[in-house]
């Protein structure tokens, strides 16, 4: 009998340490797919809430500025049926220079040139046309190494034009 007593005691033991925290393949993936969705929120609110990775769009106003697509498509239009001469746009190392057309009184041409920058909107930058001859330089001093949009909106004699462009600045 006490033989029996010291058997069923040892099968207790060996019952309770066999039964010391475990965990199955089902608990295992929960926990798994629990720590992994919490890796994702963390870095997603750290991305929303930190001010170093600024969301922003590239153009301020944008839904204004796409319901005048087509006023935009009809003045890229003009510029691309220029017969002799097209705006040229040219990358030097005292900056950009813009050429308009030879054939055109460059004293006639008015309108902007706007600069953006994609990857920082803070560098984005407009500068209104007033030529003293048929060239328009920007000077490096108001540019930063990189790419850069430029967008020339012009008009002459009342008809007007886009040029758009993408170009890479090197200082």
């Amino acid at each position: 009998m006490i033989q029996k007593q010291q058997t069923s005691l040892d099968q207790e033991v060996l019952i309770k340490k066999n039964n010391k925290m475990k965990i199955n393949w089902g608990t295992g993936i929960v926990i798994a797919f629990v720590v992994f969705m919490s890796f994702i929120l963390y870095f997603i609110i750290s991305v929303q809430t930190n001010s170093k990775y600024d969301n922003e769009f590239v153009v301020t106003e944008y839904y204004k500025k796409e319901l005048l697509a087509q006023q935009d498509l009809d003045k890229e239009q003009n510029a691309y049926d220029l017969k002799n001469d097209k705006v040229v746009i040219k990358v030097l190392s005292d900056g950009i220079t813009i050429d308009f057309p030879k054939d055109f009184d460059y004293k006639s041409i008015n309108g902007k040139v706007s600069l953006y920058r994609p990857s920082n909107q803070k560098l984005d930058f407009e500068i209104p046309i007033s030529l003293s001859s048929a060239h328009l330089l920007i000077p490096k001093s108001n540019l930063v190494g990189g790419r850069w949009g430029i967008s020339i909106d012009w008009n002459y004699q009342g008809k007007k034009y886009l040029n758009k462009e993408e170009i890479y600045f090197k200082q």
